[in-house]
């Protein structure tokens, strides 16, 4: 390793730590309580002592040391657990001489220690642990960037010094280890997760586990990772979904199913887009698309309920209502009004573009009708939808796997869910005849090239799997990270993925 000035000092005190015989990194721990759990013991047995003095019992806790004042024949410091901060009050007729020289000379912020002794509270009412021994856990070799507090107020107003969106997404655990609001993020989205667990194991769905690595990717349009199996000779792709699976499991009998786990697509990043992201898709035998959508409202609105405790959220500047029923809108219609264009008035692909290049908008000629649609969508209609909306009745072209909708083949029932201006949801009321699955992915093949991200590649198995008789159902696909990005006010998706991908260093 290279060390920096800094590093080099620490360097050196490691070394002269092992020269006097102090282990800088020793095999155990032993902490008694966390940060929190000894102070509210100690609050607790102050108000059961009613003022009465009374022994109070040693603790030995165990935290990064984050502050330390060198005062003399005291020091006081403080250090930090994943529950908080705690102050320790050192002074030289418990240490000695030696003890305290040791802790000022040798040991740096950022160094986690293990401190044991008797908490008490301090003049200016600070519960405190007066330490009667202290021992070093790890010495920290690079010094983590500083954060200065300020008091503007009254309130102690923290300004970090790694404020840098790359550096901070690179080096996640400097940013973790300075900016607490940041581990906040990913304490919300671990509670996220777990309501929508909640929310779906409280109506009898099976939570399952479907294959990452697959012969042939699928549910999804989208262009996967290839990977090779040198064993079995074939090449596999990362899923870039989970649907297919989960409805074979729906012919094998289960009748509510959902997984949550990691898709990935080799597409392109963006504020919403990472190569590899974490989607929720859950499937309801004997449901269609309304009774998804009167689900959906339901997850997300007792999902803000036990991680927010509130159905608003403010985001980017709007607060987002979460309390009643989401707005619907027809996608058509959305389109007459907002474009000017009326989809149903050109079935090819050659007649919607001419449309919208009479519109003054430019595209990509020979593009497939489904994708201009979609183009449109995206461009035109998403960014104004802020509010939760429920984008219904999708053009047959961009929907394989969807019903139609009764005497009306050239649309199936499908709807997008849309908040703060981006995609949430995606739900079908699902195709389940295998001979009009069979000549969807047929005309998908025609109609598409074969490196085209639209095109849905043939499915023999599922076929087969839906040939012995699947059941009528509705199905939904969530992206995890966005809901997060809408219940933390995150305007990227980097903010709110522990490691996301990101260019080489000093690659343009």
């Amino acid at each position: 390793m290279e060390l920096s000035d800094l590093e080099k000092v620490r360097y050196e005190k490691i070394n002269a730590l092992k020269g006097m015989g102090i282990e800088p990194y020793p095999t155990r721990a032993n902490p008694t309580h966390s940060a929190m759990e000894a102070i509210r013991a100690f609050e607790a047995a102050e108000a059961n002592a009613n003022g009465a003095s009374q022994p109070v019992e040693p603790v030995t806790l165990a935290g990064r040391l984050r502050s330390m004042r060198v005062m003399g024949k005291i020091t006081f410091a403080h250090i930090e657990d994943g529950s908080g901060r705690v102050q320790l009050f050192m002074r030289v007729n418990d240490l000695g001489e030696d003890g305290m020289k040791l802790f000022a000379d040798y040991f740096d912020l950022g160094d986690f220690i293990e401190a044991t002794g008797e908490m008490f509270r301090t003049r200016t009412g600070e519960a405190t642990l007066k330490v009667t021994d202290y021992r070093l856990l790890a010495k920290a070799l690079s010094p983590l960037p500083a954060a200065k507090d300020e008091v503007v107020d009254g309130q102690v107003v923290r300004h970090a010094t790694l404020t840098d969106p790359e550096v901070r997404y690179r080096q996640r655990y400097a940013d973790l280890a300075v900016n607490p609001e940041v581990r906040q993020i990913f304490r919300t989205r671990a509670a996220v997760v777990r309501a929508i667990r909640e929310f779906l194991d409280e109506r009898e769905f099976l939570e399952v586990e479907t294959p990452i690595l697959q012969p042939i990717y699928g549910g999804a349009a989208a262009k996967p990772f290839v990977t090779h199996h040198n064993q079995l000779k074939q090449d596999l792709y990362l899923r870039i979904s989970f649907e297919l699976y989960l409805k074979r499991l729906l012919v094998g009998g289960y009748e509510r199913v959902y997984e949550i786990g990691r898709d990935f697509r080799n597409e392109g990043v963006s504020f919403k887009h990472n190569p590899e992201f974490t989607q929720l898709e859950f499937y309801c035998a004997y449901a269609d698309y309304q009774k998804v959508m009167k689900l959906t409202e339901d997850m997300i609105g007792q999902v803000c309920d036990r991680v927010l405790g509130s159905r608003l959220v403010e985001f980017n500047g709007h607060t987002i209502d979460f309390s009643g029923p989401w707005q619907r809108l027809d996608l058509r219609q959305s389109l007459i009004d907002v474009v000017g264009i009326d989809i149903d008035q050109y079935l090819t692909g050659e007649s919607l573009e001419a449309a919208i290049r009479a519109k003054g908008i430019n595209v990509k000629p020979g593009t497939p009708r489904g994708k201009l649609i979609d183009g449109l969508l995206g461009d035109f209609i998403e960014p104004t939808l802020i509010q939760p909306t429920f984008l219904y009745d999708y053009p047959r072209d961009i929907s394989p796997l969807a019903k139609n909708r009764p005497n009306d083949p050239g649309t199936v029932e499908r709807f997008e869910g849309f908040v703060g201006g981006m995609e949430l949801c995606n739900a079908f009321t699902e195709l389940n005849d295998p001979l009009e699955q069979e000549a969807r992915f047929t005309e998908m093949g025609r109609a598409y090239g074969a490196e085209d991200e639209e095109r849905h590649p043939m499915d023999e198995d599922y076929l087969k799997a839906m040939s012995y008789g699947m059941p009528p159902n509705g199905g939904f696909g969530m992206g995890i990270d966005r809901l997060v990005m809408l219940l933390t006010d995150r305007r990227t998706i980097r903010e709110v993925l522990l490691f996301p991908h990101l260019r080489e260093s000093g690659e343009e």
